[in-house]
C-alpha cells in the first residue's frame, strides 16, 4: 500500500513526532531534545530575533526556552495544541518578558543618567541567514487568511495578549484562540523543517 511503513502502520507525521519526543523526554532520553531543537529551533530563532531585534538576545532567550521546555515537559497538553505551538507561545513569552525588562533597565539608566549601550553591527553572514528565514516566513504568513495574519502579527510581533487582541479585533476571546491556534497549525505546514535547515 502507498504510504504505509513496513509494519502497515501510516508514517508519523511531524505532530506525532513531536509528540512522541515529550513521551521520550519524559522517560528521560535527552536525544528527544535534540530531535525538538531540530525541528524548531529555526524557526523560534526568527520568531524571537523579529520580536528583540539583537541576535545575541535572541540566543539568549532560546537558550532560556529550550531549559524550560526541558523542565516542564510534563507540563505539554496535547488538547490545547502541537508541541510547536506550544513551544512558539513559550519562546514568544520569553522574547516579550526581555523586551519588557530591556526596557525596565533603560528607564533605570536613563533616570541615574547614564548612556545606553549602543547594539554591536550585525555580522554579514548572520545578516544574510536573518534575511533568508524573513522572507521563508514572510512569504508564509501571506499564503495565510487575513484574520489569521492579522492575529499572529498584533500577538507576536505586537506583544498582544489574545484578550488585548479580542478588544482591537472587537472578536470573542474564543475566537481568537481559535484563530491563533489555526494560525498556526498552518504556519507549521507552510514552513516545514526542511525548508530550515
Amino acid at each position: 500500500m502507498v504510504g504505509l511503513t513496513r509494519g502497515g502502520f501510516p508514517p508519523m507525521t511531524g505532530q506525532d513526532q513531536d509528540r512522541a519526543c515529550i513521551g521520550r523526554l519524559l522517560e528521560g532520553e535527552t536525544d528527544a531534545m535534540e530531535e525538538l531543537y531540530d525541528r524548531h529551533n529555526d524557526l523560534l530563532y526568527s520568531l524571537v530575533r523579529r520580536i528583540v531585534g539583537v541576535p545575541s538576545e535572541a540566543e539568549d532567550v532560546l537558550q532560556e526556552t529550550w531549559l524550560h521546555a526541558w523542565r516542564t515537559a510534563a507540563s505539554y497538553d496535547p488538547s490545547r495544541g502541537s508541541v510547536g505551538a506550544w513551544l512558539v507561545t513559550m519562546a514568544r513569552s520569553r522574547a516579550i518578558d526581555r523586551i519588557r525588562s530591556e526596557g525596565a533597565r533603560r528607564r533605570a539608566r536613563e533616570t541615574a543618567g547614564a548612556t545606553p549601550m549602543e547594539a554591536s553591527p550585525n555580522d554579514p553572514a548572520n545578516a544574510a541567514a536573518e534575511s533568508e528565514r524573513r522572507e521563508r516566513v514572510r512569504a508564509a504568513l501571506a499564503q495565510l487568511s487575513p484574520q489569521h495574519q492579522e492575529v499572529l502579527d498584533l500577538a507576536y510581533f505586537g506583544g498582544l495578549s489574545q484578550t488585548e487582541i479580542a478588544a482591537q479585533l472587537s472578536a470573542p476571546l474564543g475566537t481568537v484562540k481559535s484563530w491563533t491556534r489555526q494560525a498556526l497549525l498552518r504556519l507549521s505546514e507552510l514552513v516545514p523543517r526542511e525548508e530550515w535547515l
